[in-house]
């Protein structure tokens, strides 16, 4: 496997500025997938359901994504990327209003599996990005599409926190609606058609899980997001579990270690270029570890809690790209498929991390939920250490810009 660019590789060309749309659409999905995470409370009495009920929105979400997501990509192959992009950010805004005029929880969970579809947006995104870029910024390319999503930890989480503690669970969400109608309608106007195919069929999905380097790949990704979301579905019951916190002290302190995790989205991209993508994992992975093992030892103590956070987001959002790069490597012309494969992982990860999360709180209780969280990191580490590097060059796929 390729760890770094070509001594004799062509010089670095300027990154299309349409990433930073993607980046955009990542920004309000983000927003609308994860905010929900710092005001559990508000939506258990809003709805008259306990807080673990209530972080099972995620779950549904993370499900309705990892089911329907690779269905979409595989039913509109045929279609222009840029299309299929209009037509989930369609799906999202309109689930997000349909949760933010919930009557009930049954309805909330609907609108919940419309927004887990339109978040397909995201894999073709980074299919498209992974197309337009050179091999050696692969990484750089990936970092940017992803930079939306660390930036809704640092904005879109403390303002969802914010506004959902002092005005109630369902402003938070209409105002992400509006914000996905208003993104949709600027990449309406900004796309062309794009290329007339390009997107992602099952057909060679069979071929692509009978090579143990792909197997061992997404399972990385599997055990990662699992273990992330045992803790993360339940961000803000966390932290004020460990630190008793006003409204917006918890949403400065999210908003805080947000920060460390748009630095680690773009280290983890530039590390992914020139230490190589599986170097990088190794590292972050390492760091992320010894971090979740050490959260519940922070309890009472704000400071260090805040700091072991910013790790924790730091590695955490390190690994999008150097992932993706990997996966990129591995399937060459197949890339958007894998890429879709891997999409369902984390998908799936982040549904069974809130479900395990939210079944332990009764038993291990909100301030250990980090230490259940390190059994599944620790074993995503050993993928890494089981599955030898193996090279493979890396294969351009030259498309049209959809812009």
């Amino acid at each position: 496997m390729s760890t770094a660019a070509a001594p004799h590789a062509a010089p670095a060309v300027p990154l299309p500025p349409l990433l930073w749309l993607f980046a955009a659409c990542n920004f309000v999905i983000g927003t609308g997938a994860f905010g929900m995470t710092g005001y559990l409370g508000p939506v258990a009495e809003g709805l008259g359901v306990s807080i673990s009920a209530a972080g099972q929105t995620m779950t549904v979400y993370a499900l309705a994504n990892a089911v329907l997501a690779p269905l979409l990509m595989a039913a509109t192959a045929r279609w222009p990327r840029a299309s299929v992009m209009r037509l989930a950010l369609a799906l999202f805004t309109a689930g997000t209003l349909l949760s933010a005029a919930a009557p009930h929880w049954a309805v909330l969970m609907m609108g919940r599996v419309l927004m887990g579809a339109g978040a397909v947006f995201t894999p073709i995104a980074a299919g498209v990005a992974v197309q337009l870029a050179a091999p050696a910024q692969r990484g750089q390319a990936l970092s940017r599409t992803f930079l939306g999503m660390s930036l809704s930890y640092v904005l879109g989480m403390p303002y969802g926190a914010w506004l959902g503690l002092q005005w109630g669970w369902r402003w938070p969400l209409l105002g992400v609606g509006v914000a996905a109608l208003v993104i949709g309608i600027v990449l309406h106007r900004q796309l062309r058609a794009g290329p007339a195919t390009g997107g992602t069929s099952l057909r060679g999905t069979g071929a692509l899980l009978r090579r143990r380097d792909v197997v061992l790949t997404l399972l990385f990704t599997l055990l990662y997001f699992t273990g992330i979301f045992v803790v993360t579905a339940y961000m803000g019951p966390v932290q004020l579990a460990l630190n008793p916190l006003t409204p917006g002290a918890l949403s400065t302190l999210l908003a805080g270690v947000g920060v460390a995790g748009v630095v680690g989205t773009l280290l983890g991209g530039w590390a992914a270029d020139r230490l190589g993508p599986r170097r990088t994992l190794a590292l972050l992975v390492g760091c992320l570890l010894l971090a979740m093992v050490a959260v519940p030892l922070s309890a009472g103590h704000l400071a260090w809690t805040a700091a072991l956070f910013a790790v924790w987001n730091l590695c955490g959002f390190g690994l999008m790209s150097p992932q993706q790069s990997r996966l990129a490597e591995q399937a060459g012309p197949q890339a958007p498929l894998l890429l879709s494969l891997n999409a369902s992982m984390v998908y799936i990860g982040t549904a069974l991390g809130s479900a395990i999360g939210g079944a332990a709180i009764a038993w291990v209780g909100l301030t250990h939920l980090a230490w259940l969280a390190a059994v599944f990191v620790a074993a995503a580490l050993w993928t890494l250490a089981v599955h030898p590097a193996r090279a493979q060059p890396p294969t351009r796929t030259t498309v049209r810009s959809p812009s």
